[in-house]
């Protein structure tokens, strides 16, 4: 009888016990859900667990089969590892060959025959930072088996265009103090054309005005004892165009360290990005690197000691890549020291200083395709079919350089 009587007793003290407990794990589980102390990573994970989002993400699997490209291989294997490992691969790409190819250019070479050149990676750049880059800042990257969403952040965009902006007006900086330093001439492509003017003196004095007959007479043997005399003065190198030489490889130096820098942020923003950002850097540096190579023999430089000022200020492309690898690591999103939640990065956002190198580095990329460059494309002779025939000519390499980074990443 006595069992019988504490029977219901002991179910309700169970049933009790088992309220409590039920209600301790949901009050845990509600603060361990709390939003505001979510980071962007959990909320991602937690959207992923939503019936529907399961449901796009087979549909996604289901209509988008996993392929692999040829270019997706090549890439793959030139770069296997890490980001960071990846970003010293990549810059190693873009600092050796261009460099290397310099022992095939004739000291006597002539920068702005390279107009066609510089049309092409004017096209890849700009290419490479409108179609990847920027929408690698403001949205991500695709994930190939779920779908994404993006938290819009107002503040966010904001610092992320602040970004952009700070990259640009950097390298208006440089090139001005450039241009203040050496009288005028900027740190482009264009370098013979500031040397151009030096032998127009030389076309005035023999076409001045006309003398008598009988001056002209006493002149003759006295122009074929002078006609010698141009030897010894083009050995004569100009003081500012040596500053001018010595100053470039400072700017050189200066913006390898931004590719460098572009290297390290691409490659930890996504492996497409890295991989794109590297192909348009590459066939940027070769004109860029034939340039400089030019001013260098013109500012009295040998052709081998040229070279070798060009591989010294490649260290500068490590040097930024290295800079780039440790502030992600640090500082970046993918650190242990990652911000905890989406609103305790800068100054109350889900960014890290990581997150702001490839703003930077589209900043810069905008200045080199637009302002540095795009200048020398418009510079036009007197000859009008020879100028619509070149003008066909750029625009044509301009859309192959922009066609090769749109393929490239084209799903």
């Amino acid at each position: 009888m006595a069992p019988s009587l504490f029977a219901p007793a002991r179910r309700m003290g169970l049933a009790l016990a088992a309220g409590l407990v039920l209600f301790s794990a949901l009050a845990v589980a509600h603060d361990a859900i709390s939003v505001g102390d979510m980071s962007v990573g959990q909320i991602e994970e937690e959207l992923q667990n939503c019936p529907l989002v399961e449901s796009l993400n087979e549909h996604k699997r289901a209509a988008s089969p996993q392929t692999t490209s040829l270019t997706s291989k090549i890439f793959s294997v030139l770069f296997p590892g890490s980001p960071a490992v990846n970003a010293i691969l990549a810059t190693i790409y873009i600092s050796g060959p261009p460099n290397f190819l310099l022992a095939l250019c004739p000291p006597n070479i002539d920068p702005s025959s390279l107009s066609v050149m510089v049309a092409f990676a004017v096209g890849g750049l700009l290419g490479d930072t409108i179609f990847h880059l920027l929408p690698e800042i403001f949205l991500g990257e695709d994930s190939p088996d779920s779908v994404r969403f993006v938290m819009v952040e107002p503040n966010r965009n904001l610092l992320l265009g602040v970004g952009i902006m700070v990259g640009f007006f950097t390298f208006v900086a440089m090139d001005k103090a450039l241009r203040i330093a050496t009288g005028g001439a900027g740190h482009d492509h264009s370098h013979g054309h500031a040397h151009s003017d030096d032998d127009k003196p030389t076309a005035t004095t023999t076409s001045s005005s006309p003398q008598p007959s009988k001056e002209l007479k006493q002149r003759k043997p006295a122009t074929a004892n002078v006609a010698p005399a141009p030897e010894p003065a083009e050995k004569e190198i100009n003081p500012s165009v040596k500053l001018g030489g010595y100053l470039n490889l400072i700017a050189d130096f200066t913006h390898n360290i931004t590719d460098g820098l572009a290297m390290s942020s691409a490659f930890y923003a996504s492996p497409t990005v890295g991989a794109t950002t590297t192909v348009a850097v590459f066939f940027h540096e070769i004109p860029h690197e034939v340039g400089d190579f030019a001013l260098l023999i013109q500012s009295g430089f040998s052709k081998r000691k040229a070279m070798g000022a060009q591989f010294v200020t490649a260290i500068g492309a490590f040097l930024g890549t290295f800079i780039g690898i440790a502030v992600q690591e640090l500082g970046g999103a993918n650190s242990s020291t990652a911000v905890d939640s989406a609103t305790s990065g800068i100054f109350g956002t889900s960014l890290t200083w990581g997150d702001m190198l490839l703003p930077f580095t589209a900043g810069t990329f905008l200045y080199v395709g637009t302002v540095s460059v795009i200048p020398e494309l418009l510079e036009t002779g007197k000859d009008k079919h020879v100028e619509i025939k070149k003008t066909i000519v750029q625009f044509l390499a301009v859309m192959v350089g922009a066609g090769i980074m749109l393929v490239i990443s084209w799903d």
